[in-house]
């Protein structure tokens, strides 16, 4: 039979929960201070952490709000992630959660983050609405994820290169679908910045890619590039080694009405 998306996250990310803890994308990206810059957490409030991964967004949170709910799909993960992180904070709850159809009460929390990992998700229709389900009136979201350029060729490049390397990925939506998803759960942008992100291609490719010859095939579709992409993904080459790729991000802070 057949594994569903979401069998193949957990799976994915069961085997790899410590190299996403480590991982210098994950763990060292300046979004993490401009989060705390954009929310502006109060010392009395109770945050939800969406898909936390390897801990990070929970961990830069955690001095300034009373209670971080870090949730995540994959009990692996979150296992991994708690251990790393119980000692250092006190105020940080674990939760296996699927974001599409979290175990909260309607109005729960006063901030939701979501970070690097929205591209996994099978639904990210009922993502939004739950976010917004549970979030108080007025309370506040940011979502900061890799986002596939406007135009569909080279969205489906973008998007080709991530499901060789790691079978769990499901779509890079583009900046125009997010908003319209956010508008449709009455979850007003307030602000919003592009980013551009630098993946160096072996660290990158050997976090998930599970033999050599899926790391060959992506290597070869990232060689195939025709000018087009080489010019967007800014793709560096050595002969035929691959050195990097840049990839669009997007991070956008929204507000329940």
């Amino acid at each position: 039979m057949e594994k569903t998306a979401k069998e193949k996250v957990k799976e994915v990310f069961g085997k790899n929960a410590d190299k996403y803890v480590t991982s210098d994308i994950h763990a060292k990206g300046d979004d993490l201070n401009l989060l705390v810059d954009w929310l502006e957490p109060k010392e009395n409030w109770t945050v939800l952490d969406i898909a936390t991964g390897g801990g990070h967004v929970s961990k830069a949170l955690a001095p300034h709000a009373a209670q971080i709910i870090s949730t995540d799909l994959t009990e692996a993960m979150l296992e991994n992630t708690a251990k790393h992180l119980r000692t250092e904070h006190g105020n940080i709850f674990y939760v296996v959660a699927d974001a599409e159809s979290l175990p909260f009460l309607k109005g729960t929390f006063d901030a939701a983050v979501c970070r690097i990992a929205p591209h996994h998700f099978p639904n990210p229709e009922k993502f939004i609405a739950e976010t917004a389900r549970v979030l108080k009136p007025g309370g506040k979201f940011v979502l900061i994820d890799n986002v596939a350029p406007e135009k569909e060729g080279l969205a489906a490049f973008m998007n080709m290169t991530e499901k060789l390397r790691d079978d769990s990925h499901g779509r890079c939506l583009q900046k125009t679908d997010w908003r319209q998803l956010l508008q449709g759960n009455g979850l007003v942008e307030i602000q919003s910045v592009d980013r551009k992100k630098t993946f160096q291609f072996p660290s990158w490719v050997r976090r998930t890619a599970e033999t050599d010859g899926q790391i060959e095939q992506v290597r070869e579709h990232l060689l195939s590039a025709g000018e087009e992409e080489q010019a967007y993904f800014h793709i560096r080459r050595n002969e035929q080694e691959i050195e990097s790729f840049v990839i669009d991000e997007w991070m956008v802070l929204a507000e329940k009405k």
